[in-house]
């Protein structure tokens, strides 16, 4: 039973840094808008159950950003476990005057984002990336700040 305590304490530990990574790389997230990409457990499924993005995105608000969001299956799913977000259409929408993007979901479309798009939405390009689905060289080349995992951050502004 200790095993899966420390196991469940250690998962409720990592989503904390999470959020905080994000919190960090946006210098506080207090009045500003953040567009999470991805919010199920895991890409090519609706399911929410123990994704990490319910506790991201507490965390995100109790801080007080301001959330908006797409996911291209979980959106009806999450809406009905998550408070005070904006649902968007696609994930352009989801960054269009957000202050900074979180990755949450490691959906094969948010592999090939438009990057010069995705600048051109964004108030600063500031990519969070917490599936590491980028190259942080490849990043910084495009004039991003882009905080990973496990990795170095880069700022390429």
């Amino acid at each position: 039973m200790r095993i899966v305590e420390t196991v469940v304490d250690i998962n409720s530990k990592r989503k904390s840094r999470m959020a905080d990574k994000i919190i960090e790389a946006c210098g506080g997230v207090d009045g500003k808008i953040i567009a999470i990409l991805g919010v199920t457990f895991k890409p090519n499924t609706d399911d929410m159950r123990d994704s990490p993005s319910l506790d991201i995105v507490a965390s995100l608000q109790d801080a007080g950003a301001t959330i908006r969001a797409f996911d291209p299956e979980g959106m009806e799913e999450a809406e009905t476990m998550m408070a005070d977000i904006t649902w968007c259409a696609d994930a352009y929408d989801a960054m269009r005057d957000a202050d900074a993007v979180g990755i949450i979901s490691e959906w094969n479309q948010f592999r090939a984002l438009d990057l010069e798009r995705v600048k051109s939405l964004l108030k600063a390009p500031v990519m969070i990336d917490l599936r590491n689905i980028y190259d942080p060289e490849s990043m910084s080349s495009a004039g991003f700040t882009y905080v990973s995992v496990g990795r170095a951050r880069v700022d390429g502004l």
